[in-house]
């Protein structure tokens, strides 16, 4: 849920910049973000905004389309259903006919793409906002919510590191206000940033708020800290096993990026940065599943 999220919003945001873009407007870095596709479908589609977003919507040949995403979503759900409440899976469920809806679908052809994308974005705000007032605070919400902040937290960094490494190749992109500002909507901090940077769009300045923000609920920071404090309450509950190795594997990204700055970050080359808080963040996914999932 927490990935065709992030999904709906860049493909909105990157629409609209592609119809601003005075030349041709390629998508080869929101494909790369969320998928691995051959080369030539890449090229067959790079400068094509509808064909890119009936792919990454209803494109059945690509695992991580919506209509692909959300079918698993469902599927998980069905298995857990005793585990949630009714409105909650009432809505995912219209979620997923919202989908498959061919009204949808020939829209997404001829019609007002953005009014589909915000459609779609809507579920995604109901299904959590029923999830936070109709869920017990049990370990079933602190497993959702994990997730959830695991996701948005990979998303967040994959989106810094493939937009700040196309800028290497062109660094006046950084320069302008317009690649940075389709950056900070891209991640839903435009608003936060505006009100908390006041001499203008800095690369610097975005770097500080999508990583190490504490009030900025996508920046990894923020992210990781929700991560450790659902996964105290795990422990907590005596049916859960207490894993120490994952604790500490948690509390030491957590402190990484704590103790982080800036400066720090540039120093040691934001690409190797970034691959490392991604690599840890994989490690604890893999080591969650292998405490509590893997005899699944």
């Amino acid at each position: 849920m927490e990935r065709s999220d992030g999904i709906l919003r860049i493909l909105k945001i990157n629409y609209a910049s592609s119809q601003d873009a005075l030349n041709e407007f390629s998508w080869r870095p929101v494909i790369r973000i969320y998928n691995s596709p051959d080369e030539a479908v890449i090229r067959d589609i790079e400068f094509k905004s509808r064909d890119v977003l009936q792919y990454m919507i209803t494109g059945k040949d690509n695992p991580n389309s919506i209509i692909n995403i959300i079918t698993l979503a469902r599927e998980n759900a069905r298995s857990v259903q005793d585990h949630l409440t009714k409105d909650l899976w009432q809505c995912l469920n219209e979620y997923y006919h919202l989908v498959n809806d061919k009204r949808l679908i020939t829209s997404l052809k001829k019609g007002d793409p953005v009014s589909v994308l915000d459609e779609l974005i809507k579920q995604v705000m109901l299904y959590y906002g029923i999830g936070e007032v109709t869920m017990e605070r049990g370990e079933g919400r602190s497993f959702m919510n994990i997730g959830k902040y695991l996701e948005r937290s990979i998303q967040s960094t994959d989106i810094l590191d493939i937009k700040f490494n196309k800028a290497n190749s062109d660094p006046d992109l950084l320069t302008g206000t317009t690649y940075l500002r389709y950056l900070l909507l891209s991640l839903g901090a435009y608003d936060l940033y505006l009100k908390t940077y006041r001499q203008g769009f800095d690369p610097e300045n975005v770097l500080e708020l999508v990583v190490l923000n504490n009030d900025f609920p996508r920046s990894v920071l923020y992210s990781v800290n929700n991560i450790y404090r659902y996964f105290e309450r795990l422990k907590q509950n005596k049916d859960i096993v207490e894993s120490k190795e994952l604790s500490f594997m948690i509390g030491r990204l957590q402190s990484t990026i704590k103790y982080s700055t800036v400066e720090t970050i540039t120093q040691q080359g934001l690409h190797i940065y970034l691959g490392q808080v991604k690599k840890d963040l994989y490690g604890i996914g893999n080591a969650l599943n292998q405490n509590y999932f893997a005899y699944a």
